[in-house]
């Protein structure tokens, strides 16, 4: 794909990525690191000729997210294990987190599982197809269909007993 058409491709896909951020890293900031993650490596390692560049790009972010959950289980295990930091362990993260309050949606949200959250974000957010989900996920498409359904009795049940006035088939694309 022709640099130009790529960086206008991307641009393009700038609000919808973000929002796939926000769903999968459940923080802002987080989020915010992951797209520019993304960005960064669809623009330097390009994209094939004859892939569709939107499907593509939240593949590569999916795949990247998961890189960073590893990474931070490997320093989690490191610094608990006193390999790394002999100082006072201070969870900056967690104090923020703390200090956040979410809206309802988005803590119901934030308790489903990564691959639940991921799969219901794509068809629910994003307009994804199962099978486009399935394929930017690279699950099979009765697993992305379970995925989805087990997703959506989870966030009825936690949003139904809240009775926040929140029309719960609205925002979860049932």
């Amino acid at each position: 794909m022709k640099t130009d058409a790529l960086r206008q491709g991307i641009v393009e896909l700038l609000p919808r990525l973000r929002r796939y951020a926000y769903a999968l890293t459940g923080a802002r900031a987080d989020a915010d690191d992951l797209l520019q993650a993304t960005v960064e490596r669809v623009l330097k390692k390009g994209a094939p000729d004859d892939v569709n560049l939107g499907k593509w790009a939240f593949r590569v972010c999916k795949n990247i997210w998961i890189d960073e959950i590893r990474s931070r289980k490997v320093r989690g295990a490191a610094v608990e294990s006193g390999k790394i930091g002999g100082e006072e362990k201070v969870d900056g993260e967690r104090m923020m987190m703390d200090k956040i309050a979410f809206n309802e949606v988005n803590k119901a949200m934030g308790a489903l599982p990564d691959e639940q959250r991921a799969a219901l974000s794509l068809v629910a957010l994003e307009g994804f197809s199962y099978a486009e989900a399935a394929q930017a996920l690279d699950a099979p498409i009765g697993t992305i269909m379970s995925r989805i359904a087990r997703a959506r009795k989870a966030l009825i049940k936690t949003l139904g007993a809240k009775g926040a006035g929140i029309e719960t088939n609205a925002i979860i694309g049932a």
